[in-house]
């Protein structure tokens, strides 16, 4: 889902500009590296404070801004081939689009993680020590990557029982829908990106609905925490703008076929590049304790240039 099936004939036909391809590489490489910056100050903050690296809530908070890193690197590393080398070989692009792959499945479980230690820390308070240890947040990570990698891995072993040997060391578009071109893979997918929102959805809505009733006669944490499952929940509708995406593609396709270029750059950098940088913004600013560390960094990274 992260690198979308485009009308390759198109945009051959409609190649941009030298100029125009300049500029767009530009601009999509000073964002990853702007947010991907903006991350490892996170990263930082995290690894230098116990607080943060002994907290169950912070791990998945920073596991999240890791998966992020990863998903816009890649994502970013395959725009700028698509400009420059255009089409690579075959196993490269496989490893890509199975890091694409994983880390777009990966979001959506996080997210729901995040939101059941929120219920349980303020449904479940005096369990919450005992249930959300550091062992067990670790191992839910693992399982988390497990699980998508599995996924992931399938694809490619489909792939590898279905098409000819030398296909592997052949070139093409690196896209998901071109290197793994079996119908199989595709229904496949969908139905295990259906089935994981599905679970995700409704432990998003069990968990707000039961910190909410919570809310009404408890403490301000627990408003704070239905508020943060919204912002969940938030997260988890841009993880869907993907499915948005090759509809709206053939849309435009259709009704701007002279800039189909320039509008696979607009959804590009709406539904891939600007959500990365939602993490950060919600969890590392509005948590009181991280801003606070995160203030201090910062303000000993300007000191220094200065």
């Amino acid at each position: 889902m992260i690198v979308s099936s485009v009308n390759v004939t198109v945009v051959l036909q409609y190649r941009d500009s030298f100029t125009k391809a300049v500029i767009k590489n530009v601009i999509v490489v000073v964002l990853g590296i702007f947010i991907n910056y903006i991350n490892a100050g996170l990263i930082h903050t995290f690894r230098k404070h116990q607080i943060f690296y002994m907290n169950p809530r912070y791990i998945l908070y920073i596991h999240l801004v890791v998966n992020d890193m990863i998903e816009l690197t890649v994502t970013v590393m395959l725009f700028v081939i698509s400009y420059t080398v255009y089409q690579i070989n075959v196993s490269i692009c496989s490893i890509f689009i199975l890091f694409a792959i994983s880390t777009t499945e990966n979001t959506p479980l996080n997210l729901a993680c995040m939101a059941v230690e929120c219920y349980i820390a303020i449904c479940v308070p005096l369990r919450h020590v005992q249930i959300c240890t550091i062992k067990r947040t670790l191992m839910l990570i693992g399982l988390i990557w497990a699980t998508t990698m599995f996924s992931a891995l399938a694809d490619l072993f489909i792939t590898l029982a279905t098409e000819p040997r030398d296909y592997f060391h052949s070139r093409l578009f690196c896209l998901t829908k071109t290197v793994f071109p079996n119908p199989i893979i595709i229904k496949k997918r969908d139905i295990t990106y259906s089935v994981f929102l599905v679970l995700v959805w409704i432990t998003i809505f069990y968990t707000y609905f039961r910190i909410l009733f919570t809310a009404k006669t408890a403490s301000k944490d627990a408003k704070k925490a239905r508020n943060t499952i919204l912002l969940h929940g938030f997260q988890v509708l841009l993880c869907m703008a993907t499915y948005a995406e090759p509809p709206l593609k053939e849309a435009l396709l259709r009704w701007f076929p002279m800039n189909y270029t320039d509008s696979l750059f607009s959804c590009y950098i709406i539904i891939q590049v600007l959500p990365r940088s939602i993490s950060p913004i919600i969890y590392g600013m509005r948590d009181k304790t991280f801003r606070k560390y995160l203030k201090k960094y910062l303000i000993c990274k300007i000191s220094n240039y200065l």
